[in-house]
């Protein structure tokens, strides 16, 4: 796997619901390396720390693979890397072989996988439609968040590559899937509650359906 391109995004005004705010997913290219830091990436608008960055999200990885998928669909849009809010468009990532809380040395940083991104509103207001919300969902290929155990700098063309394989084999995708499935698999619901490395939150939420 390897980083084909560092995205950074400034705080960008818009209007939701009647009310003015500002968003950070309006992300573009960058030439320089970037910092992961603990909660987030350096000089990188994260607007709503509610739901983005932290020590769960504090860098989003999204596959440069699925970029033609999309691209089918949404001909029309300005494509470039960092369309999705992604801090690392990764080229090879795969999250069907993601392990959470596998642990992968990426530029002179050492990151946790944690989570995979659920889509929000913002999504929308970038793509321009509603419609993008349930065909990211149901595409089932979020890209993944991280944990940054080491702070350090990526820049294009460092490798993501294996430290430590976790020993729980629940995957990104099998995750993703989970969260928005009416019928929860019970075997991978309790991979996941017993994972440390998912949000304390995320795992006492999943409790109550087994």
């Amino acid at each position: 796997m390897k980083v084909i391109s560092t995205n950074i995004g400034k705080p960008t005004p818009i209007t939701w619901n009647g009310q003015e705010t500002t968003t950070g997913i309006f992300k573009l290219p960058v030439k320089e390396p970037i910092t992961l830091e603990k909660e987030g990436v350096s000089k990188d608008n994260i607007s709503d720390r509610k739901v983005h960055g932290g020590v769960y999200k504090a860098c989003y990885l999204f596959s440069a693979d699925h970029y033609p998928y999309w691209k089918e669909k949404y001909p029309n849009l300005d494509w470039d890397w960092g369309m999705f809010g992604e801090n690392l468009t990764v080229e090879g990532l795969d999250e069907t072989m993601l392990r959470i809380g596998s642990v992968y040395k990426l530029g002179t940083a050492l990151v946790q996988i944690t989570q995979p991104r659920e889509p929000c509103f913002k999504l929308e207001l970038k793509f321009g439609t509603q419609d993008i919300l349930k065909q990211f969902i149901d595409h089932g290929f979020p890209g993944t968040y991280v944990k940054v155990l080491e702070v350090g700098q990526v820049k294009s063309g460092d490798a993501l590559e294996l430290f430590e394989e976790s020993i729980d084999t629940l995957s990104t995708h099998q995750f993703y899937k989970l969260l928005f499935s009416r019928t929860k698999d019970r075997a991978i619901l309790e991979m996941a509650v017993q994972n440390e490395a998912l949000p304390p939150h995320k795992r006492e939420r999943l409790k109550r359906f087994l």
